[in-house]
Formats: structure tokens, C-alpha cells, sequence
């Protein structure tokens, strides 16, 4: 397989990563696709009829690009458990006329069946999973549709799994990435591996083309990611503060902010493992946090928007991976030419 080309149609090793909730837009995507380089769209959260428009208009630049979803991996939460952290959590909603105390417990699954009937009725180039496999029908489904399927993983039993389920290729995920992990067993996520060990460690199990995504802050880890084996290497933290991403005010100030000292890994905010700066939301909540996802997700994300809208950086979840120092502001071609100047 000739790299990137045969994989994903495009010269440049470098990927925009999937970014669901509101950093990935189509003009990020776009913007990607024109400086050479392979752009996900963010199925993730998103309404079936919205992703629809948004393949649209990804269609619509001639370039070639994917869709990421989740797989519907429910994390229960118990409906005590549940009641306990949301009223642990309502004196955040207060300032904002929220009643968290009161709110119901919903669990969902991110309209799966409506977004792969989607999927297979309007193929796209690629399509990416995260949180599990889908099933061997949904795989034969796609690929007869004429798409090319990858599955998130994070550890080489993950990536196992996926070679035997049959997939074009693999997102090897490290710890080190922002926003949730991607692993299929949430309550006890692989250990921490540097993007170039586990890329390494999944090639070897494999043989499949693996995508190395995970604590890329500049073109020195893209080349160690590719030195070790990568196909290509997803990016997301570097394209955060992009001109044309759709990460808001709060959040970009947030990765800006000098007296922003680390990233941890949480689930005070959604229930399931996510790297993030670190807040006084999570300082205060992380202990009491339970396990449960999209339960807790659900419960938190109207102070979320909140939140963001107000400028308020404690309360808002900072998704950030460990290079997110490197994040700047600019347009996302010139980000991409940095990510591959002298590869």
C-alpha cells in the first residue's frame, strides 16, 4: 500500500482528526482538504440530517475526506449513583438558572442506526469508528457501499480485534490524546504508551495501515509517528485555535492561557475518560464522578454551554491533548505545512 494515497487519497501523511461537539466544522475540513492533507467530519453528537448537510458540503469541495462515529458502547450508571453526582454538581448550574439536581438521567445512542443507513445510502471515501467495533454486518454494509472503514484503538488487543473483524485500517490512539479515549473498556483504559511505541506495537499485531493519533505537538512527533510506522497521523489539539475551527472563545483563551499547567485525564464532565486542561470542575468533582456514559454527558451539557457562552473556563470541559502548548492560532494550511515541513 502506497501510504496515504491508497488509504485515504491524499499525498500528506497528516489528518485532521475528528472533533465532535463543535471544533471540527466543514470549513476546517475543507480548509484541510485544500493545503493536501485528510479531514474527518465529527459525526459525534450531531443530528442524522446534519451530518447529511455537512457530507454535502464536503463533498462539495472535490476532496476527499470521512466520517467518524461512535459506536454505541453504554457505560450504565445506576440511577442512585446518578442522582447522587447530580446533586453533588448543582451549585455549578445555579448561576445559570440550571436545576442539574433535577435533571433526568438519559441514556442514548447518538442516533447509531440513523447515521449508518446514512452512511450507507451516501457513502463517503472513509468511515471511523470510535468506542467499540460495529458489527460485521455494518462493516460488509459500508464496504459494499464503497467505503473504506477504520476503527479507533488503544492498545494491541484492541487492535486484534479489529484486524479479525476485517477493517481497511486502524487509528492507534494514544493516552497522551485530548478529548475522550477512545478505548473499548472505559473502567480500565490501557496504559499510557508514547504515540511511536504503540504505533509500533499495533503494526506488529496487525499488519494493517495504522493512523498514529495522540500527543502530536509539532512535526517532530509526526516524524517519529511515521518513523515507527504510521501510514499518517491525526492531528486535533494543533487545530483547535484554527481560523476555521469552531472551538469557542472560552476554550481557545483556555489553551492560550500560560497559567493553564497540565492536561488529566477526567470523566467529571461526561462519565467516560477524557484528557482535558485541568479546572477547578474537575478538581472539585473528579472524585465523586461516576462512571457513565452518555448519562453524565447529558447531565453536565447544559453548564457546559453555558459555560462556554459566558467565558467561563472552570466550568467548561478544556479537551486538550499533551501537546496542546504547541496549539496556535492560525490558518489550519499553515498549521499543516508546519506538520509536514522537512518530513
Amino acid at each position: 500500500m502506497d501510504g496515504t494515497r491508497d488509504l485515504l487519497g491524499v499525498e500528506l501523511p497528516v489528518v485532521a482528526a475528528p472533533m465532535a461537539g463543535g471544533p471540527t466544522t466543514t470549513g476546517l475540513v475543507a480548509a484541510v482538504g485544500s493545503a493536501g492533507a485528510f479531514g474527518f467530519l465529527a459525526a459525534g453528537y450531531r443530528a442524522p440530517e446534519a451530518v447529511a448537510a455537512e457530507i454535502a458540503a464536503a463533498r462539495a469541495t472535490g476532496h476527499p475526506f470521512g466520517v467518524n462515529v461512535f459506536v454505541p458502547t453504554p457505560v450504565p450508571v445506576a440511577e442512585a449513583r446518578f442522582r447522587r453526582y447530580a446533586a453533588r454538581i448543582a451549585a455549578e448550574g445555579a448561576p445559570y438558572g440550571l436545576d442539574l439536581a433535577a435533571a433526568s438521567r438519559t441514556e442514548d445512542d447518538d442516533h447509531w442506526a440513523a447515521k449508518v443507513e446514512l452512511l450507507v445510502r451516501d457513502p463517503v471515501p472513509v468511515v471511523s469508528f470510535t468506542f467499540g467495533l460495529p458489527s460485521p454486518a455494518v462493516l460488509r454494509q459500508l464496504r459494499r457501499a464503497g467505503s473504506r472503514v477504520l476503527v479507533t484503538v488503544t492498545d494491541p488487543a484492541e487492535a486484534a480485534a479489529a484486524a479479525e473483524l476485517g477493517v481497511d485500517g486502524l487509528v492507534a490512539q494514544s493516552g497522551l490524546a485530548g478529548g475522550h479515549l477512545g478505548t473499548f473498556t472505559p473502567a480500565k483504559p490501557p496504559p499510557l504508551r508514547p504515540l511511536p511505541e504503540l504505533v509500533g506495537l499495533v503494526t506488529a499485531r496487525t499488519g494493517l495501515p495504522v493512523l498514529g493519533a495522540g500527543g502530536v505537538g509539532g512535526a517532530a512527533d509526526v516524524r517519529a509517528a511515521l518513523a515507527a510506522g504510521a501510514t499518517g497521523v491525526l492531528v486535533g489539539t494543533l487545530l483547535l485555535r484554527a481560523a476555521e475551527s469552531g472551538t469557542t472563545r472560552t476554550h481557545r483563551d483556555a489553551l492560550a492561557d500560560p497559567g493553564r499547567d497540565r492536561t488529566v485525564v477526567t470523566r467529571a464532565f461526561t462519565g467516560r475518560p477524557a484528557r482535558a486542561l485541568r479546572n477547578g470542575f474537575i478538581e472539585r468533582y473528579e472524585a465523586d464522578a461516576p462512571l457513565g456514559y452518555p448519562a453524565v454527558h447529558h447531565l453536565t451539557r447544559p453548564l457546559r454551554a453555558a459555560a462556554a457562552g459566558a467565558g467561563d473556563a472552570d466550568r467548561l470541559h478544556l479537551w486538550a491533548g499533551t501537546g496542546w502548548r504547541s496549539a496556535r492560532a492560525a490558518p489550519a494550511a499553515e498549521i499543516i505545512a508546519e506538520l509536514t515541513r522537512s518530513r
